[in-house]
Formats: C-alpha cells, structure tokens, sequence
C-alpha cells in the first residue's frame, strides 16, 4: 500500500521499539527455557509428558499462525503485538500455579497461540520498518531476539545462585515484559504501514517450488534453534548433573552467540555470498553439536554450544533474504511461505526430541541438531539454485 515517507525521527522511534518486542520476545522464551527443569520436577513429569507440553505450545501456535496473518491485514500489527505479548505473559506467569497436568497442558497451549501472534507481527512491523528505511536490518532485529535470552538466560542463573523462588522470577519477569511491550508499542509505525485491507480474508497457503525447499531448510534450522531453546538446559542439568546456575549458561551462551552471529551477519553475507554462508553457518553448527555431545562434560557443552548458535545465527536472515529474491514471488509472498514453514520446525522439533529422549536419552534426541544442520549444509545448493541474482551483497559497511 502505497503511503508518505514518514518522518525520520518516527521512524527512529519505531525501529527502537520494535528492537525492544524483539528484546522481550527473546526474554520471554528464555525465562520458559530456563524453568523447563523446574516444571519438569515440581509436577514430576517424564520426558514424554514434557514434549507433550511441548506439542501443545506447537499446536497453539500453529492455530494462531493460520490466523495471524489476516489479523494483523485487518488492524495492523500494533494490536495483535499487544494481545499476543498479553497472552505470553499471563499464560507463563501462571504456569507454577497450575493444579495439575490437564491445567498446565491448557497454559502452554495458550502461551503458543500467544507466541505465535507476537511472534509474526512483531515480524510484521520489522519488515515494515525495513520497508520505510530501504536498507537491510532484518537480522539486527533478530540479534535482539537473542540478546532477551542471552539476558533471560543470565537473569535465571544469578536468581536461582542466590535462591529467588522460581515462582518469582518468572511473575517478575512477566510483569516487567508486560510493561514494557505496552509501553513500546505506543511508538510502533502507523496503522497503514502493516495493515492491507486486500489481504485480510487470507490464510496460510502451503508454499511450492523453490519457495517449499527454502521453507524447508528453515524447518530444519528451526528444529535445531527451538531445541537448544528448550532441551539445552536440561541437558545441561539432566545429563551433565550441572546446578542450576551452571545449566542456564548453557542456554546464555547460545543465545549470547546468536546475538553477535546476527548483528555480524550482513557483513558476512556481503562477503561469502548467501549460498556459502548458509553452508558454512550450518557445518559449524552440526560440527559443534556433535563434538559436543561426544564430549560430555559441562564447560565443554558451554563452549559447543556458542559454536552451535553462532552456526544458525544466520541461517533464518539468509533465507529470508532468498526467499524475497525468488522470481514471479512477491517478497512479502516468499518471507511469509518460508517463515510459515519454518515456524512449524520451531514449535515441532522439541516434541520430537522429547520423544526420542523418552525412548533412549536426551544426548541422543540432541543429534538431532547435528543431523538436521548437515541436511541444511548439502541441500542448500539446490535451494539456492533458484534464486534470482544479484546475491545480498548490498549491505551497509
């Protein structure tokens, strides 16, 4: 939709404030990453029952992506940034307080079908920002996302080293995150920017072709990513028998190397191309993940696992990127096929872990990421085959 150039200090505004969603986005998600042990004791779950949780967070979150797309058409992201961020925070403040299994599985549904809503028009407003700014600055928005759970994850290591009630933490946590979303969102773009009206009465549609192979491969990626967010600290506590505070650092250092992977990532692109930084990105990434399991010890997994964000930092911005370059495909078309797809991967790959965990051990379920990374680093060839030339080299120095 066609509209005045908006003022450049409006736009500041709503760049900073949509850095702040993503910021708290990431927060939100690690404070949940980091407390899936204690759930997992204090309602004495199994692995299987755990990935059931986390298929019911899936499925939330699969509903609301059917859906999403037409809300934010039809008000604009403003709103539906609100309600989801809304929904997110109740749902996982509430979490310890629930009664029992059938309760608990009803509030990790409704936190994905909150997720998945803050999650795409949060998105939504990005691309509009990155619109309005006619510069790349996809992946600086996604480096904030990592950088709330490198801090989420550093904030539920000093709270459970000084013995904060887990109960605290995250009401506390949600609390803060509720607030700020809220207040952020006053300097969001205008309504006009998200929202198109010719568009508001359509779903999901399954992608096909090049666009179906990118969407694809960030399924893949996103299998691994959603598996470090939610079964690293696990393994780090599980299987490696770390304290608490030891076992958030795994899931801070991950994050903390996706963050500066990301804010990297123009610059690497514009120097290997988008083909070799994906293959590269995802052969460093498997290589870790297996080194590390192969390892088994604490600060090994530490270490392993900053390899292994650094190696997907940049797997999701690429494609996007590649997916608004497919030709006779509007780029709104192709990023919104390809994040569709993907976002099933990030919603289903930790259910999927649980349940090999469940029948073998979670170091197991874990190769996994390692598998799924070398599928990216040799299908990405054929995926990129199809894309229209110049390569993103056009980036900001």
């Amino acid at each position: 939709m066609e509209h005045p150039t908006l003022p450049a200090s409006q736009l500041l505004h709503a760049r900073i404030a949509t850095k702040a969603h993503f910021f708290i986005c990431g927060l939100l998600f690690a404070t949940w990453g980091v407390h899936v042990p204690t759930v997992k004791a204090q309602f004495g779950l199994s692995e299987a029952q755990l990935a059931w949780l986390m298929l019911a967070a899936g499925i939330g979150s699969l509903i609301s992506l059917a859906r999403v797309g037409g809300w934010v058409a039809r008000h604009g992201a403003r709103p539906v940034v609100l309600c989801g961020a809304s929904v997110v925070c109740a749902s996982l403040a509430a979490l310890l307080f629930a009664p029992g299994y059938v309760v608990l599985m009803f509030l990790l549904f409704a936190f994905g079908l909150g997720s998945g809503g803050f999650d795409v028009a949060m998105n939504a407003e990005a691309v509009a920002v990155e619109r309005e700014m006619s510069k790349p600055i996809m992946s600086s928005f996604h480096g904030f996302f990592s950088l709330g759970g490198l801090a989420g994850a550093l904030i539920g290591s000093l709270v459970a080293e000084a013995g904060v009630r887990p109960v605290l933490h995250v009401a506390l946590t949600c609390a803060a995150g509720f607030a700020l979303v809220w207040f952020a969102a006053r300097a969001m773009l205008p309504t006009h920017a998200t929202h198109s009206p010719e568009e508001q009465h359509q779903g999901f549609r399954l992608p096909h072709g090049v666009l179906l192979l990118l969407g694809l491969l960030a399924a893949l990626a996103l299998v691994s990513e959603g598996a470090m967010y939610d079964w690293s600290t696990l393994y780090m506590s599980q299987e490696l028998a770390s304290p608490a505070s030891i076992a958030a650092l795994g899931y801070a250092a991950f994050s903390g190397a996706m963050a500066a992977g990301r804010f990297g990532g123009d610059w690497l692109r514009g120097r290997l191309g988008a083909s070799r930084t994906l293959q590269c990105s995802a052969w460093l990434a498997g290589a870790a993940m297996l080194l590390t399991l192969l390892i088994g010890e604490r600060w090994a997994a530490i270490g392993g696992f900053a390899l292994v964000g650094l190696g997907l930092s940049n797997v999701i911005p690429v494609l996007f990127s590649a997916a608004a370059r497919v030709p006779n495909v509007s780029p709104a078309s192709g990023i919104a096929g390809v994040s569709g797809i993907g976002y099933l991967g990030f919603m289903c790959g930790p259910p999927l872990i649980g349940a090999i965990a469940e029948h073998s051990t979670l170091a197991t379920g874990l190769l996994v990421v390692a598998f799924f990374a070398v599928l990216v680093a040799l299908l990405t060839p054929h995926a990129m085959r199809g894309i229209s030339r110049p390569d993103a080299t056009k980036v900001p120095h």
